[in-house]
């Protein structure tokens, strides 16, 4: 049921890998979140942005964050955010957590966007929702996305499962992502394969590499080949 990679329809998705996740003072760091596995995940991702832009892959960065009066945060998300002991935005040392604008909402530098990525503002937890992703996807005749960022059981979840539901062929990185709680990531990951791969694949970084640098500068019948090679490996039994 599923058909030869083709780079040009494939697309990969950095999930949120914004200070307030990922650094000392952000959202993550106030609610009591041990944000040293989340700031592990940078090295992989770079290594991954680093293969999709060598492949000319669409790259697509989120960042979930709010509009400064909070209008497009619900009740229940700000009660969570209390109940959590960072109140979302509450003043913090890198300015309101989950505001858009503060320098907590922004990217870490390593995975900063270049010129020619998109970047997708979320009010949610998946990237899809009250967003231009779908239309961004589809304008681009993208099929396939490689997922990668945090957190795993949150938004990397919420977006891989509405992706699906899309009709997106997935695969998720593995060491590329990381879970709030690391007791909860291998769980996570295996919910992804379950029934045959009901979520897509998941695959680690180095092969994810491996295949998108086999794809860079190769002659059209031998990059068929490869593409061939690359879809076997991704696709699900």
């Amino acid at each position: 049921m599923d058909t030869a990679l083709d780079p040009n329809r494939t697309a990969l998705v950095v999930i949120d890998l914004q200070r307030d996740f990922c650094s000392p003072g952000g959202y993550a760091d106030k609610a009591g979140i041990d944000i040293g596995p989340l700031q592990a995940v940078v090295a992989n991702a770079v290594r991954l942005l680093q293969a999709a832009r060598a492949a000319d892959l669409l790259v697509v960065h989120t960042r979930e964050g709010h509009l400064s009066d909070l209008s497009d945060c619900p009740a229940s998300k700000l009660h969570r955010s209390v109940d959590a002991g960072a109140p979302i935005g509450s003043q913090g040392p890198l300015g309101r957590l989950l505001v858009r604008g503060e320098q907590g909402h922004d990217f870490v530098d390593a995975v900063r966007p270049v010129a020619g990525e998109e970047v997708i503002d979320k009010p949610g937890y998946g990237a899809f929702h009250h967003t231009r992703l779908a239309q961004l996807l589809a304008a681009r005749d993208i099929e396939r996305l490689i997922v990668c960022g945090v957190t795993t059981e949150v938004c990397v979840h919420s977006t891989l499962r509405e992706a699906v539901d899309r009709g997106f062929l997935c695969t998720t990185v593995g060491d590329a992502t990381a879970a709030s709680n690391p007791a909860l990531q291998a769980s996570a990951l295996a919910m992804i394969g379950v029934e045959g791969g009901i979520f897509g694949r998941v695959c680690s970084t180095d092969e994810v590499v491996a295949s998108l640098q086999g794809l860079t500068n190769t002659a059209p019948d031998e990059l068929n080949a490869r593409v061939s090679t690359w879809a076997q490996a991704f696709t699900g039994p």
